[in-house]
């Protein structure tokens, strides 16, 4: 099973470009602004070159961890990692699977899903121990269960 790294690289601007709009004024930027207790001259003071090329680098990480999760021949494939090696069971089971579960739609439903059941628990104890409040909460893991819908749908869907 190869790695289609330019899926992940895309999946990872999508990140930049997800971010890019949620955070924009006129959608949730300027409720972010008000929970995190952000103001403009804190956005101004860093340096933003470090800080995205920063976000494109955790992006690829993410983007390359959920490729697990929303391609299941990926589970069959490691596998024959193994002391096995590849069997003869492997490719009949890549003859019969290759491309299902293979789609747009699929990747988006467990990007989703990655974004409910890790990004929100994630964020959400952190935020409540740096004692945010639940807008805090809903408009940065809403950006991460967008976010991961659609890395998982780039990644998934494009073979």
């Amino acid at each position: 099973m190869e790695i289609n790294f330019l899926a992940i690289l895309a999946a990872a601007v999508s990140a930049l470009v997800v971010g890019f709009i949620w955070y924009n004024p006129k959608v949730f930027g300027t409720a972010w602004m008000q929970a995190a207790d952000m103001t403009e001259e804190k956005i101004k003071g860093g340096n933003m070159a470090k800080i995205f090329i920063m976000a494109l680098i955790f992006a690829f990480l993410l983007a390359m961890s959920i490729m697990p999760m929303v391609i299941h021949q990926m589970g069959a494939y490691s596998l024959v990692q193994g002391e096995l090696g590849v069997l003869p069971s492997y490719d009949a089971f890549m003859a019969d699977y290759t491309n299902e579960f293979r789609t747009f739609k699929h990747g988006a439903f467990h990007g989703v899903l990655a974004g409910i059941f890790i990004a929100l628990p994630i964020l959400g104890t952190n935020a409540l121990f740096e004692r945010k409040g639940a807008k805090y909460i809903l408009v940065n893991s809403g950006y991460w269960v967008v976010t991961l819908g659609v890395m998982g749908a780039i990644i998934c869907g494009w073979h």
